[in-house]
């Protein structure tokens, strides 16, 4: 089936890609059909676009529209989907997607962003069981506290809900052997518009070795965003820019994990992740 996908998509382009775009490329694209058809309960109805043409099949940045101060960060997406398309192998959209948990597109991208700053109203019970369906069919959220502070309503909002949605699955800190530091970029800490807290955290299926929540509590929105005339918005303390451009790295880290999930962690990559990490 890769071998099928890699052919048809430079037919398609026209461009000769490396080992690791291809593989790339090919796990978005089946990923995100294969999610798409799952949450419309057939794999037998094909709804989507044809893959390889157009914005269907591009990666979108698709933030989730909830009952509270859902865009604390209006224009977080546009300097990371930027840096997206630049520094990767993504066919990237560069605008931003919107949706609430019961639109029935929910299940056509593969990554969620939900950022906020407030407390919010309780998700439904729907909301509820489509997110844990979207989450156990192979979707990824990312969860941004806006706020940059130690303890917000927004965060006790959040931890409260998620008790709800995967009782049997808690918030831990991923530790630095995570897939996620490495996904692109080898880091060695979560950064943010401020440093609250030194890691993600995340919810974790232990039977898959999937981490399809991830949460971060130092406003990487407020590090990604900018203003009318594309200048920075808020300053990055303490780190300044040096702290902004480890934000921009692990925003791209994010994307690629939740398209390629552990694919870092296969052995063929330690001997050359170790060679890495000797360097720096």
């Amino acid at each position: 089936m890769l071998h099928c996908i890699t052919k048809l998509t430079n037919r398609i382009a026209g461009i000769k890609y490396s080992a690791n775009s291809v593989i790339i490329i090919a796990i978005v694209l089946t990923r995100r059909l294969f999610l798409d058809l799952l949450g419309r309960g057939s794999l037998g109805i094909l709804a989507l676009p044809l893959l390889g043409f157009g914005e269907g099949s591009k990666f979108h940045f698709t933030q989730v529209i909830y009952n509270g101060n859902w865009e604390p960060r209006p224009t977080c997406h546009s300097r990371l989907m930027a840096s997206l398309e630049m520094r990767t192998s993504i066919d990237t959209s560069l605008g931003k997607k919107t949706l609430r948990i019961t639109d029935d597109s929910l299940f056509s991208y593969p990554f969620l962003y939900l950022a906020g700053r407030d407390g919010f109203g309780p998700l439904s019970e729907k909301e509820r069981s489509r997110l844990r369906r979207y989450l156990k069919l192979g979707g990824t959220l990312l969860i941004d506290d806006s706020t940059g502070t130690a303890d917000s309503p927004f965060d006790a909002g959040i931890r409260e809900e998620f008790k709800q949605i995967l009782p049997q699955n808690p918030f831990t800190p991923l530790l630095l052997s995570h897939a996620v530091y490495k996904s692109f970029y080898l880091l060695y800490s979560a950064s943010g518009r401020k440093i609250i807290q030194p890691r993600l955290q995340g919810i974790t299926f232990e039977d898959e070795n999937r981490t399809p929540v991830l949460y971060c509590r130092n406003d990487l929105g407020g590090a990604w965003s900018e203003d009318a005339f594309g200048k920075w918005k808020y300053a990055c303390v303490p780190g300044g820019e040096r702290q902004r451009e480890l934000a921009m790295r692990l925003g791209i880290n994010i994307i690629l994990y939740a398209l390629t999930g552990n694919y870092k962690t296969d052995q063929v990559h330690i001997p050359f992740i170790k060679r890495r990490q000797r360097a720096f």
